[in-house]
């Protein structure tokens, strides 16, 4: 796919971005709520609201609809109000599909959950042999795998992953327990060979993994620690839509600035839980 160039006197030298339809799978939070703590945005003590996380989910799956993206939906089952958080249910490339096996025995049974849904829909179902939790810790960009470690994910599973897609995964170790998967510290902005682009947020990783960063993708959006703090890197771009967090002003203008067009959702129940936009969504590579 090629990129035009377009110059203006506030944008100066950058690409014109093209939208790419995605297909995606997504988990009505039906049974939402916070009733245990396994990560620092979670208080079984605070109330949640089911009926508002749920209208707050439907108006992130009708702007996928709208975007002419394909969503395909999972049941939720009872008992597991994370579920919801899709983009953790394994992570599918070239028609396979890497189950999840969580960290918390309170998320165990999605892994099975998500691996029954993968094989009903005629994907190649790899069971996992070490910890992994999905698409959570797992980037495509480009032809690479960007892979995150230090709370959730275990790095043998960077090494299983390898083995099975057949790609490059580069290890990110994740320092910042706000931070806990990958994909709330790096957006993947443009996954396209040729012309990767990201966002992330420098003070999640470790001095080596930062370093990584730096190499690989010199022109990446680094997104503030305010912006940070509503997952708003918890993002889904197609190329040139990018649908984040509606409180994350400044991503939002930076978007702008490198010529996507930012898309802004309120998910405020569902970061109760520690999830955002991305989180909501996992996607589906035949």
């Amino acid at each position: 796919m090629s990129t035009a160039i377009q110059t203006d006197e506030q944008s100066g030298t950058r690409p014109e971005r093209r939208p790419t339809g995605r297909t995606v799978l997504m988990c009505r939070p039906e049974h939402f709520t916070v009733v245990y703590r396994i990560n620092p945005w979670m208080n079984p003590a605070e109330p949640t609201d089911t009926n508002l996380a749920l209208e707050q989910w439907q108006v992130l799956y009708d702007t996928y609809l709208e975007l002419g993206h394909d969503v395909h939906l999972i049941d939720p089952i009872p008992g597991l109000p994370d579920m919801v958080y899709a983009a953790n249910g394994g992570f599918v490339i070239d028609g396979i599909a890497y189950g999840a096996r969580f960290t918390y025995p309170e998320r165990a049974p999605e892994g099975p959950a998500y691996m029954e849904w993968f094989r009903a829909a005629g994907f190649d179902v790899r069971e996992p042999e070490e910890i992994n939790e999905g698409e959570g810790d797992f980037l495509l960009v480009g032809e690479t795998i960007l892979a995150g470690t230090g709370f959730r994910s275990h790095s043998h599973s960077h090494e299983e992953l390898a083995r099975i897609a057949d790609r490059e995964v580069v290890t990110l170790r994740l320092v910042d327990p706000s931070f806990y998967h990958l994909d709330t510290a790096v957006a993947v902005l443009d996954a396209t060979p040729g012309q990767e682009h990201i966002a992330y947020l420098p003070t999640a990783f470790d001095a080596a993994s930062l370093a990584v960063l730096q190499e690989r993708f010199p022109d990446a959006i680094l997104v503030n620690e305010t912006d940070a703090a509503v997952l708003g890197l918890n993002s889904f771009s197609d190329g040139y839509n990018v649908v984040i967090a509606s409180r994350a002003a400044d991503f939002e203008r930076q978007l702008r600035l490198h010529r996507y067009n930012p898309i802004g959702v309120d998910l405020s129940e569902l970061l109760l839980g520690g999830g955002g936009v991305k989180c909501c969504t996992l996607e589906l590579r035949r």
